[in-house]
């Protein structure tokens, strides 16, 4: 469903999610490591995920990632759009360009409801979300 930059960004934004709420900063090498993700591929996708202002950075020998939501108002839906764009939301299931409420393909309503399912889903959870239930191992990062 999600690209492979997508999942480890969901993947990275949860685990930095739990790390911040202890008040922790963490650097590519622990959260490639707590997630289960090569190090190269997660310092371009959290570059993205700055550049989208999902996380923030300190530089530095004591510096990484963190997530400044008091409001817990950063969703999945937010982490996939800066990822993968809106195209799981707005896209054609077929791939086709021209695909429309006017001009539909052939599986286009029935894709429509799916697609709405999905889009309210990840904007219901939060990265932080799912801290709890990480601390206590009842969910899991990586494979």
């Amino acid at each position: 469903m999600f690209s492979k930059a997508c999942e480890y960004a969901i993947r990275a934004m949860i685990f930095i999610a739990k790390k911040s709420a202890d008040g922790h900063v963490v650097g590519i090498i622990e959260i490639a490591k707590g997630i289960g993700a090569p190090q190269h591929f997660i310092a371009k996708i959290l570059q993205e995920l700055r550049r989208h202002a999902l996380v923030q950075s300190i530089k530095g020998p004591n510096g990484g990632f963190y997530i400044d939501d008091p409001n817990n108002e950063i969703t999945l839906a937010d982490v996939v759009i800066a990822i993968d764009g809106d195209k799981l939301f707005k896209g054609c299931a077929l791939g086709l360009q021209n695909c429309s409420e006017r001009k539909p393909c052939p599986i286009h309503d029935e894709f429509k409801l799916i697609r709405q399912k999905v889009q309210e889903t990840l904007n219901s959870f939060s990265v932080t979300h799912f801290n709890e239930e990480l601390k206590l191992g009842l969910k899991y990062l990586k494979r």
